[in-house]
């Protein structure tokens, strides 16, 4: 979202500092990330000029910037209301109208945008991920490249065209584009160590540092390339989470982790963890199959299975359940679900749903009222390593686009995954199954994007075994 207002702000406001000049501090701090001290400063403007148009519009995006969508909408209406119709007005409240799922709306303030300002490349890019999130692809690949005509080192329109490239299966492509993620802005990706060069993939004499540079999700899928990474150097260095360390030493006991980038002496080159694929030249008809190791001691699945026993009725098949995500994931809006969602699912017979929820979402539990009996486990699961046994000690896995769907399918339990409309890249387009996880099976949104026909088709299948 664009917040370079063109400061048509009259001077002439009568204010202790000048209006313009207010304006300016404001949009700096805005555009520097110091929202509180954005709205400080807009409090002062709109105090004295309520419909000040760059005022209202700035206050907008600020609240954009906090997650406050319905607030965001309201103050850029009311800013084109008293403004110009100006095509940054039009773009940015595209965006709001996307994130809210108006997309009708969203779609008609991007056209006018274009219309007004035809070779605009952010419009053209809004427009792009507009028909995405739609899923007019191929509208939305014109677009991109349209922005790329007039700005080739567009990264954020390079990245739309990796994610819809691989969504395809055209990994070729997507690879290549995918690398342009680290040219988004600063805070998008983490920062990669700059003392060191890109392994390119060649034999390593010293050790290769290996970045995660996503989420855990990410660094279970692309953990299967450890290996294939391990044999071409002299060992490994992983800069990750210390709550994904357990998983990958189960991978690669020797493994070394450490928790931030710092200089290593044995290091001779990085790679990030999902810059593996490419490197290892992942089509469709050669993704690696998970690394063997993800499994958790018999010990700790027995103990499970014991809780387990005194908490679920004999003979009531035992279903794993995730509802909600991380809420600060970028399509989080999405992604997840909701626990009364789930009611086709607990409304069978002879199912006990196991909550391994964790985090946001978990407080839904209190209002639970199925049929089937819901144990919620989830707060006194402590870690990865307790999922796992979990899973091991449940019959079936049913879960959003989670951390918890990618190991589960990497440890190879059955594990179905409820898809958005617009779903990640990683799970491709109009299949019901994975090549990244072969005991995974997909149950997608139709066009209403809505969950309650998913978890009916879930309940379905559940149903007749």
């Amino acid at each position: 979202m664009d917040a370079n207002l063109p400061g048509r702000a009259d001077a002439a406001t009568p204010v202790p500092v000048p209006f313009g000049e207010l304006f300016e501090l404001a949009r700096d701090a805005e555009a520097a990330g110091q929202t509180e001290r954005a709205e400080r400063l807009l409090g002062h403007l709109r105090a004295v000029a309520p419909d000040q148009p760059d005022a209202l519009h700035l206050a907008g995006i600020v609240a954009f910037r906090r997650k406050n969508h319905q607030e965001a909408l309201v103050l850029m209406q009311r800013s084109l209301a008293h403004g110009l119709d100006q095509a940054m007005y039009l773009r940015n409240i595209c965006e709001v109208y996307r994130v809210l799922g108006r997309f009708d709306e969203a779609l008609a303030s991007v056209s006018r945008a274009l219309e007004l300002s035809p070779g605009d490349p952010l419009g053209l890019h809004n427009q792009a991920m507009l028909l995405a999130e739609l899923g007019r692809y191929d509208e939305a690949v014109a677009s991109a490249r349209a922005a790329l005509l007039v700005q080739p080192d567009m990264a954020a329109a390079h990245f739309l065209l990796a994610e819809i490239a691989l969504l395809r299966g055209e990994m070729a492509e997507g690879w290549e584009e995918y690398e342009w993620r680290f040219r988004l802005s600063p805070s998008a990706m983490p920062a990669m160590p700059k003392s060191l060069p890109h392994w390119d993939g060649a034999p390593l004499a010293g050790r290769l540092m290996v970045v995660a540079d996503q989420g855990v999700g990410d660094v279970i899928q692309f953990s299967r390339y450890l290996p294939w990474a391990a044999a071409r150097c002299g060992g490994l260095t992983v800069v990750c989470r210390e709550n994904v360390r357990p998983l990958l030493q189960l991978l690669l006991p020797d493994l070394r982790c450490v928790e931030t980038i710092e200089f290593d002496d044995a290091c001779a080159a990085h790679v990030s963890f999902s810059g593996l694929p490419r490197l290892h030249g992942t089509r469709l008809n050669n993704v690696p199959a998970p690394a063997p190791g993800l499994r958790p001691t018999p010990e700790a699945v027995a103990g499970w299975r014991a809780r387990l026993d005194q908490l679920v009725p004999a003979g009531f098949a035992r279903v794993g359940i995730v509802w909600a995500g991380n809420p600060e994931h970028s399509n989080d809006r999405n992604r997840s679900a909701r626990l009364a969602d789930f009611a086709p699912l607990a409304a069978l017979p002879g199912v006990a749903l196991i909550s391994l929820q964790k985090g946001a979402g978990i407080e839904q539990v209190s209002g639970y009222f199925g049929r089937a009996p819901l144990v919620n486990i989830g707060a006194s699961v402590r870690d990865y390593l307790d999922t796992m046994a979990l899973l091991e000690a449940v019959d079936l896995l049913v879960t959003i686009d989670s951390s918890v769907a990618h190991l589960a399918g990497a440890m190879g339990r059955p594990a179905w995954v409820l898809l958005p409309r617009a779903p990640d890249w990683r799970w491709l387009l109009g299949r019901d199954d994975s090549p990244w996880y072969p005991s995974v099976r997909l149950f997608r949104q139709g066009d209403e994007r809505a969950w309650r026909p998913v978890l009916q088709a879930v309940a379905a299948a559940l149903g007749t075994g």
